[in-house]
């Protein structure tokens, strides 16, 4: 499986929030690393065919996914970034309506909640409104209905944020055993996230690739007379080197 994304375009406005970006991706894990703004949140919207885009082309195993239509969204497990839920329902109606959605046969849907319910540490509360959620909470229920119907394309924006050191341990480890038939892509400004669990990295910056290759690459390309932040070079020196002023956050 080969998601290809060519010269792919997106503005709004006089702002260009994607700039020419190009890259295949594989089975794997891929971060997306990059401060807010770099347009982290603007890529995982176009794959997603959540924003259309302004040029170039994004192909699933050399056909366009615009003609591929319902037959790629089904493909699709998407964590947006914003908290978006329907917060007078039940975390379990919510799912069950988000599987009716992705076309997950009747029958299998009570076992598909339980499944992401007891993955994302919400089995207890299956049956309170999301309402009463924590805001760490409503981020497990984000990452859970993106997890329905165990999709082969896996989009997380931001998926650890609001969640203690403990969950975010958990669910990286999940993620990463995710990969395994799946593309995976996280998209972050937690460095520490990328760090634990991706194959491959990217460093966005105003729209466009200011670097990609595996952690250990990225760390070797660094200047060996830089002084590195602790005892040796980390993804941390990466990110602060290449992506100057911008700020990452733990």
């Amino acid at each position: 499986m080969e998601l290809k994304l060519t010269n792919v375009t997106k503005r709004y406005g006089k702002k260009t929030a994607l700039d020419g970006f190009s890259y295949s991706f594989r089975e794997g894990i891929y971060g997306v690393l990059g401060a807010n703004g770099a347009g982290k949140s603007t890529l995982m919207n176009l794959i997603t065919d959540n924003v259309r885009r302004d040029g170039g082309d994004i192909e699933l195993d050399g056909t366009d996914v615009l003609k591929l239509g319902n037959g790629f969204r089904e493909l699709l497990g998407f964590m947006p970034q914003q908290q978006g839920l329907y917060e007078s329902m039940t975390a379990e109606a919510f799912l069950a309506y988000m599987a009716r959605l992705k076309r997950i046969p009747s029958r299998k849907i009570m076992g598909e909640i339980t499944r992401v319910l007891d993955l994302t540490n919400l089995s207890d509360v299956r049956h309170n409104k999301i309402y009463s959620f924590s805001g760490g909470m409503k981020q497990r229920i984000l990452l859970a209905q993106a997890m329905l119907g165990e999709p082969r394309i896996l989009i997380l924006d931001e998926p650890t944020a609001g969640l203690d050191p403990k969950e975010r341990v958990r669910l990286r480890n999940y993620i990463r055993d995710l990969s395994k038939n799946r593309i995976v892509l996280l998209a972050t400004h937690i460095v520490s996230d990328i760090e634990a669990i991706a194959d491959d990295i990217i460093l966005m910056k105003e729209g466009r690739i200011a670097l990609s290759g595996s952690p250990s690459e990225l760390i070797a390309s660094l200047p060996q007379d830089r002084k590195p932040l602790l005892g040796a070079f980390s993804l941390e020196d990466v990110y602060l080197y290449y992506l100057g002023d911008e700020q990452s956050e733990e």
